[in-house]
């Protein structure tokens, strides 16, 4: 049986990492932390349970299955087929690859050209093409990238941030703010809200395959060891994204003096030049670029490795190549316009991929041939269709409607229809059974 040493294992846990923590990971946390003030701890805790705690979950359900698709075939084989594709779509050339090429433009290339070149589509036309040059060239090795990921990037990364928070010991950037609005009535409810909206556990249904891979050609074939190993790369990556969610939301309680940016990209920025003055901008234009590579050459790696196993009619590379093209293309359109389509159909497609996420994680009580998956799938597919055209087609016009159920209007709404569901399943497991005990107990008449 073929063991992995301590350093192997804590170079899969850095790759895993730096595959999740993406521009989006930056910004959020300092945003938290100057909202919430006084009760950062407690917003942090929230967020780190669903931010972290969601997608490591999401990388075990994937270890205990086998595979996306194996735990997708748990609902129906026609779903198994259509959900993975979608999520591989939406969440890697429709939004999320493009929107990291468009963010590492507009935070580390646009602050340091002049204006009317920053604002010119030709910059970022070109910008993209180095960009998606590179990431193209990181793919074409999915074996290497635990190295590259691990002894480079990663370390990169960490090192960077740790820098940050070791200048703000040194130059304290003022005191603690005051909670404001619901995080100073529900700090924990509404940190853990700001992790879900992160949806990084789209990213561990997806990223599942690369890990999964990278440990095969390490020589790791037996299932309840691949398992054990995916396990406990998902848990060290748990442990540094907590780490660095923890210094960000530190960062920005203590930006009060900072004023109120409308975002925590803006609060970066402000952060980072009281810490280091004009080199600051410089400082935080690299931790972004560096971030968005990661995301987006674990995302490319992941859907080209997937849809190559699915289709088999073209190669890796060819796969590679497309999704690198079409995610450039589509980062030229524009991050705005990228959001306005992408971000409600994943908002309708989240709250499956938690269903399936935690019925797998629940298999001891809720077998995979359980009516409980068809069920909770059902409604929570037909509550995400109804509540994406309330906000793309009729301007939100049902909100007086769908906002009798909890949780609704913190985007949340799904959680009590999944249950009722969960039940009805439970029922429908229950009459089958006593079908099948009544059928064979039943004896022959006497002739």
């Amino acid at each position: 049986m073929i063991t992995l040493s301590k350093k192997e294992m804590l170079l899969v846990s850095f790759m895993l990492f730096s595959m999740f923590f993406g521009a989006g990971n930056l910004i959020f946390p300092p945003y938290l932390g100057q909202e919430a003030g006084s009760y950062v701890w407690l917003s942090i805790a929230g967020f780190v349970i669903s931010a972290v705690g969601l997608p490591i979950l999401g990388v075990i359900a994937i270890a205990k299955a086998g595979s996306f698709y194996q735990l997708a075939s748990r609902v129906h084989p026609s779903f198994a087929l259509i959900f993975p594709i979608l999520i591989y779509v939406s969440i890697g050339p429709a939004l999320a690859i493009p929107r990291a090429g468009s963010l590492a433009y507009e935070m580390g290339m646009a602050p340091f050209l002049p204006a009317q070149a920053a604002d010119s589509t030709w910059s970022l036309f070109f910008y993209t093409i180095v960009f998606f040059g590179i990431v193209f060239w990181f793919s074409l090795t999915p074996s290497k990238l635990i190295d590259r990921f691990g002894k480079i990037l990663t370390p990169a990364l960490l090192t960077m941030i740790a820098l940050i928070y070791i200048k703000s010991l040194f130059t304290p950037l003022g005191p603690t703010g005051v909670p404001a609005g619901k995080y100073a009535s529900n700090p924990v409810v509404q940190g853990f809200l700001d992790g879900y909206l992160t949806m990084d556990a789209l990213a561990a249904l997806v990223f599942g395959i690369v890990i999964a891979n990278t440990l095969r050609s390490k020589g790791i074939e037996d299932k309840k060891q691949l398992s054990a190993n995916m396990i406990k790369a998902g848990l060290g990556a748990g442990m540094l994204l907590t780490f660095i969610y923890v210094i960000l939301g530190l960062l920005g309680s203590s930006g009060a003096s900072l004023g109120r940016p409308e975002n925590g990209g803006l609060l970066l920025t402000a952060i980072m030049r009281q810490l280091f003055g004009t080199s600051g901008t410089l400082i935080l234009g690299a931790i972004f670029t560096v971030a968005c590579l990661c995301v987006s050459i674990g995302l490319v790696t992941s859907c080209s490795q997937y849809f190559h196993g699915r289709f088999k009619g073209l190669s890796y590379r060819g796969w590679a190549v497309i999704l690198c093209v079409l995610s450039m293309g589509v980062a030229n359109l524009g991050l705005s316009e990228i959001l306005s389509v992408s971000v409600p159909i994943l908002g309708a497609i989240y709250p499956i991929a938690i269903v399936l996420i935690l019925l797998a994680l629940l298999e001891r009580w809720i077998p995979a041939h359980s009516s409980v998956y068809m069920t909770t799938v059902a409604v929570v597919t037909v509550f995400g269709v109804v509540d994406l055209m309330n906000l793309t087609f009729f301007n939100q016009s049902w909100n007086d409607i769908l906002g009798v159920l909890p949780f609704y209007k913190e985007g949340a709404g799904w959680i009590m229809p999944a249950i009722f569901a969960g039940f009805v399943g439970i029922l429908l497991d229950f009459r089958n059974r006593t079908n099948r005990t009544g059928t064979g107990t039943k004896t022959s008449p006497s002739k």
